[in-house]
């Protein structure tokens, strides 16, 4: 392995929660209740592809393209008011050690998320730095589980996909993982992430991954 790919929300940063919460403002203001459970299914996707499940949860049709960007921009204003005073006190445990031992063996790193803020989400967790490469969805256009974020990378780093390891939280992100023709560590529950290369339950434990072995 010459490089790991992280995700952001839920990898690195817990701003899972705030787009959680986000989607679930807008959802009661929509006249539904959103809850942590239907929230699973955003993990890893695009903001409207997430509105489209958001919607589709409340039972909600005939919104029209101008009003879907509307909505999605009125939750992504939301998201972005929560965020807006995160700091390097919201860094996961174990990523800033897992970061250091990565730079240590010489070993490439990049973000690959389909979050539109993520190079100013790590630019205040002051990581930006830490990383070769930023991919966000200001870059790419797919969701996963399509692979593009996570070639993209490669391709910035200038690494071949079979030599780099996804760091990922979703379902969607591990397939989007072997689309591309890498290796995934999943972080969580084994019983959704068991198509991962490896499953730790937490960050924490990334530090102590045996890379060469997956």
């Amino acid at each position: 392995m010459k490089a790991v790919i992280f995700d952001l929300d839920g990898v690195v940063v817990n701003t899972a929660k705030y787009h959680y919460l986000a989607w679930k403002k807008l959802a009661e203001e929509l006249g539904f209740y959103f809850d942590i459970k239907h929230n699973e299914r955003l993990k890893g996707v695009s903001r409207m592809e997430s509105l489209r499940i958001v919607l589709e949860t409340g039972g909600i049709q005939g919104i029209s393209q101008k009003e879907k960007e509307e909505l999605a921009a009125r939750k992504n204003g939301y998201y972005l008011e929560m965020i807006s005073r995160i700091d390097e006190s919201e860094i996961l445990p174990g990523i800033p050690e897992f970061l250091n031992r990565l730079k240590q063996e010489g070993i490439k790193i990049a973000l690959g998320s389909a979050s539109k803020s993520g190079r100013m989400i790590l630019e205040k967790l002051n990581l930006a730095g830490q990383f070769d490469a930023i991919v966000d969805g200001n870059l790419v256009e797919k969701p996963k589980p399509d692979p593009e974020v996570f070639v993209t990378a490669a391709r910035l780093l200038q690494i071949p996909c079979e030599q780099c390891t996804v760091v990922e939280d979703a379902a969607a992100g591990i397939e989007a993982a072997h689309a591309g023709g890498m290796k995934c560590i999943g972080i969580g529950d084994r019983a959704i992430l068991g198509r991962a290369d490896a499953v730790v339950e937490s960050t924490e434990k990334l530090a102590k991954i045996d890379l060469q072995a997956l």
